[in-house]
């Protein structure tokens, strides 16, 4: 019998994925959470062989909890609704072993965990095509100069930081958010960071 724990935030969610795989008959579910902090507890508590997170929960997120889960027996899968690359990038960090889209048939969610109990590893095929398909547009200095907005430096910190002028710095911001496509500064921080190239 495979004892699974589920940590997801949504309560109705949360009971259908319960009931669906109880459905099984070689899955059981041990346990629900409905944060990554009461996952990490039950996963102590329980012994499961897998933990299945969702990433956006309260208290303490599945990407936080996957990797205090990292050296523990526990296999971990993620199910989020997010494609994103900075995301999937780090859960892999974090070795999980599975990191699912929530729009998959439930048929498949249970195919996944068998083939992971085996010693495979599962990913969404839309997330293998992204890590492949972006590149970070930005040179070494653009990066230095995002990061350093992104620790809230003034222009002229930046410059003084980085020894170039005011208007090289504006210079270098305007590039920033052309490649990046963003309209100001916190909007270009914010697509940085989602594309998981603010390390």
């Amino acid at each position: 019998m495979i004892r699974i724990v589920i940590a997801e935030d949504q309560g109705m969610l949360l009971g259908a994925l319960g009931a669906l795989l109880d459905l099984e008959e070689d899955i059981q579910v041990v346990g629900k959470a409905g944060n990554g902090e009461e996952a990490l507890s039950l996963v102590k508590e329980c012994n499961p062989d897998i933990c299945l997170l969702d990433i956006e929960m309260p208290v303490k997120s599945g990407l936080e909890a996957a990797e205090e889960l990292k050296d523990d027996p526990c296999k971990v899968i993620v199910l989020t609704t997010f494609a994103r690359k900075g995301y999937f990038e780090r859960a892999r960090k974090a070795g999980v072993s599975g990191y699912l889209l929530k729009d998959s048939p439930s048929e498949e969610l249970a195919g996944a965990i068998r083939t992971i109990m085996s010693g495979r590893r599962v990913y969404a095929p839309e997330l293998v095509d992204l890590v492949y398909q972006e590149e970070n547009p930005l040179t070494e200095r653009e990066e230095q100069v995002i990061r350093l907005i992104a620790e809230g430096k003034t222009t002229k910190e930046i410059a003084g930081e980085l020894y170039l002028t005011n208007g090289t710095v504006r210079n270098y911001v305007s590039v920033i958010l052309d490649k990046l496509g963003a309209g100001n500064r916190i909007e270009a921080i914010s697509i940085f960071k989602e594309k998981g190239w603010l390390k």
